[in-house]
């Protein structure tokens, strides 16, 4: 069994508030693509609707959209929002990233 994908509730929480703000828009896309400064980054888009072969993770009434391709690359992760002396960022916690650069955006498997 694929271990699950997670929001925090702190992520829920931002994910509504962006959500908020945008007619229309009814989810987060979350995506890794290739590229960054350690072989692969995270990308983040609102969406509309999933598509039938996203993931959709749920929690507190708010919904992130995983690609089938980036599931593989997010197993076990879990999707944060912090609010930092370096800023506010969705950040994931990625059980499968062997390395990451300085600002959490970029990783490597």
């Amino acid at each position: 069994m694929t271990p699950a994908i997670t929001l925090t509730e702190r992520a829920a929480s931002r994910i509504r508030e962006i959500l908020a703000a945008e007619p229309g828009k009814n989810a987060l896309r979350i995506a890794v693509n290739g590229g960054g400064c350690s072989g692969f980054q995270y990308e983040f888009q609102l969406a509309e609707a999933a598509a039938e072969d996203d993931l959709v993770i749920e929690r507190s009434g708010v919904k992130a959209l995983v690609d089938p391709v980036s599931q593989g690359f997010l197993e076990g992760s879990e999707i944060d929002f912090v609010d930092d002396l370096m800023g506010q960022s969705f950040r994931i916690r990625n059980p499968n990233a062997t390395s990451s650069c300085g600002c959490g955006t970029s990783f490597s498997i």
